[in-house]
């Protein structure tokens, strides 16, 4: 276990790190903000997440959806992710030419983002959802290790906006017409992931439930992602007078 004591931690910046069951006693901490997958975090005696999850079922209504067990709810929830994206592609385009490249703070731009979520419906929806082993979109974009020993991936690609959104398209399109026909007998079975070593290879023994939610979930996440940055980008970028 690493102990830190006395140290002076402002301004640093954790990225990809596991800080599970971390300690902070007597800290200070002003104007800090935490993205990831946060469970269990209590703050001087008190559990907040709860608090947190209220919130964010509040703002986003399509998160009750998205837990539901109902095919017919998980639809819609899927209509309503695929709306929140078209407002914002929208709004990438009447911004300044190039914003669609433009990353914030070294994180994604939008159109990496909407690279990352062609990956992941290769991996989650037509691998594990579907069971099909069609290779890779050579333009989805993983994690480096996953860009590495997957070989249909290219790691130097860079696809323009509109290059991205037809792949999307077609993606939505299968998910669409799966989520239409589903059934919750189907929802509950194993997942039909390949037999082969392709990403993701700790999907196995998942149902098919838990692997359309991680669909849904990406999205979502990486949406609020994208707004977050694009407003930034917007303060950074006011209009002209």
């Amino acid at each position: 276990m690493r102990r830190f004591l006395d140290e002076d931690l402002s301004g640093a910046e954790f990225r990809e790190c596991d800080l599970s069951r971390t300690r902070m006693v007597g800290v200070v901490m002003q104007d800090a903000e935490i993205d990831g997958l946060v469970t269990g975090l209590v703050v001087n005696g008190v559990d907040v997440m709860p608090y947190v999850e209220a919130e964010l079922d509040r703002r986003h209504p399509v998160r009750l959806l998205m837990r539901s067990d109902r095919p017919e709810d998980l639809l819609e929830a899927w209509r309503r992710l695929r709306d929140d994206w078209a407002a914002t592609v929208e709004r990438v385009r009447s911004m300044p030419d190039g914003s669609e490249h433009r990353s914030v703070d070294g994180e994604w731009s939008t159109v990496e983002t909407l690279r990352h979520l062609v990956f992941v419906h290769d991996s989650w929806a037509r691998r594990c959802v579907l069971g099909r082993t069609e290779p890779f979109t050579s333009l989805g974009l993983g994690p480096a290790d996953v860009m590495d020993r997957e070989p249909e991936l290219d790691p130097s690609a860079r696809p323009s906006l509109d290059e991205v959104l037809a792949v999307r398209e077609a993606q939505a399109s299968e998910v669409q017409q799966w989520l239409a026909a589903a059934t919750p007998d189907l929802l509950e079975r194993v997942a039909p992931v390949p037999g082969d070593d392709r990403w993701p290879p700790y999907a196995r023994g998942r149902t098919v439930r838990r692997c359309l939610g991680t669909v849904l979930e990406e999205e979502w996440a990486h949406h609020g992602f994208c707004v977050r940055d694009l407003d930034r980008i917007s303060r950074q970028d006011p209009p002209a007078p």
